[in-house]
């Protein structure tokens, strides 16, 4: 059975992916593809579930006839859009495979991509992970545990030698952020109680995460975050990759949301606490200001959670 999976990004959605894929492989002689945007292959480091890797880079002509000419040197059985895309859609199609699966026209973000499909289901589950799974098996992967393959990591730069949170305050829409300020008081807190905060980005990111007071500002690509992950004592995210990063781990922490939605995006598993106001309206508008209900969830409350999950951690 040889195999297409298609999630080009961004690094939250691929990772939700991960046990949708993990399905696929527990079919019966199952190999298993993945085309992937060149800029989120570290998420798939050491993968036992994928056999071969295709990254495509629809900017680049030259990446995007190589990848055509990768699968096209093999014939896949079934294909599987797990982005919903007409750009996505387009690879699974394109691909020769006997059959593409995707969800119907109602659940993919671009309703044209439905019509690359030659099966399609609406799935019934709340959360993008259970969504993935269920086109997975509708695609003949068995029922089984969830389960998340993520990388090893590689440390990168230099972390504290004392009980840290990890704290990645970016996300791809500003609406979706959490202010610095609120991260500062938080910050000094910790201090008080003889713990510190890192805070993660981008290099390119490094003068905005300098503004988070008494913090460690830990730069790095996606191997020095997942190790920078595993070694925290707790993380704080929002709405971004990172906080998916540390869910998928099984880390402990807080989770800020606001006008997204928690019951389909938010952290998976139950060892991250979700924070929302009551208040928050759900959008999936790029908003370019931070929410007001975002807003809404202040340091005091964060610190609160995060302190208390700190003591645990000691007594662990």
């Amino acid at each position: 059975m040889n195999i297409l999976v298609v999630r080009l990004g961004a690094m939250g959605d691929v990772i939700h992916a991960l046990p949708a894929v993990a399905a696929l492989k527990r079919i019966p002689g199952a190999r298993v593809t993945w085309v992937i945007d060149p800029r989120w292959t570290p998420l798939l480091d050491a993968n036992p579930d994928i056999d071969e890797i295709v990254p495509m880079d629809r900017r680049s002509w030259s990446s995007v006839r190589s990848c055509w000419t990768a699968l096209r040197r093999q014939h896949f059985d079934i294909a599987v859009d797990f982005q919903g895309l007409v750009k996505s859609a387009l690879v699974a199609f394109l691909s020769g495979a006997d059959r593409a699966f995707g969800f119907e026209r109602s659940q993919v973000r671009e309703g044209a991509a439905a019509v690359f499909y030659s099966s399609t289901i609406r799935a019934e589950s709340a959360h993008v992970v259970d969504r993935n799974v269920e086109l997975a098996r509708a695609a003949g992967a068995p029922d089984g545990l969830i389960s998340f393959a993520m990388p090893p990591g590689s440390p990168k730069g230099e972390l504290p030698d004392r009980p840290f949170v990890l704290a990645c305050p970016l996300a791809g829409w500003k609406s979706k952020q959490w202010p610095l300020e609120y991260y500062s008081a938080v910050s000094v807190q910790l201090i008080r109680e003889g713990s510190v905060m890192v805070v993660n980005g981008p290099e390119a990111a490094r003068a905005e995460l300098e503004q988070v007071r008494g913090a460690v500002v830990h730069t790095s690509g996606i191997a020095g975050l997942i190790d920078a992950s595993r070694r925290a004592a707790a993380v704080l995210g929002v709405d971004s990759g990172p906080l998916h990063v540390a869910a998928a781990l099984g880390k402990r922490g807080v989770a800020i949301f606001g006008p997204t939605d928690p019951a389909r995006n938010g952290p998976y598993g139950a060892t991250i606490r979700i924070l929302r106001d009551p208040s928050a309206r759900t959008t999936y508008k790029r908003g370019t200001e931070i929410d007001a209900s975002m807003r809404a969830i202040t340091p005091e409350t964060v610190t609160a959670v995060l302190s208390g999950l700190l003591r645990t951690e000691v007594v662990r």
